[in-house]
């Protein structure tokens, strides 16, 4: 985990799946070698972050049920 201040030069983005207008929202940070991923409702707090294959893998293994969202 890392301060989420410290990412913030590429932008964040609310994923397009998350809870919309009740405050469940991921936003990620794309542009840099790693994948930041924190939620929304605590913009100034950690983030997790992921290699590009780990996140691809995890998103991979909720699509196919193996991870219950």
């Amino acid at each position: 985990m890392i301060d989420s201040e410290h990412i913030a030069l590429t932008g964040w983005y609310k994923s397009s799946y998350s809870g919309g207008d009740q405050g469940e929202c991921l936003e990620v940070a794309p542009g840099r070698p790693d994948l930041p991923v924190r939620d929304s409702k605590t913009a100034h707090g950690p983030a997790l972050v992921f290699s590009h294959r780990g996140w691809t893998a995890f998103v991979a293994a909720v699509k196919d049920g193996h991870i219950e969202a």
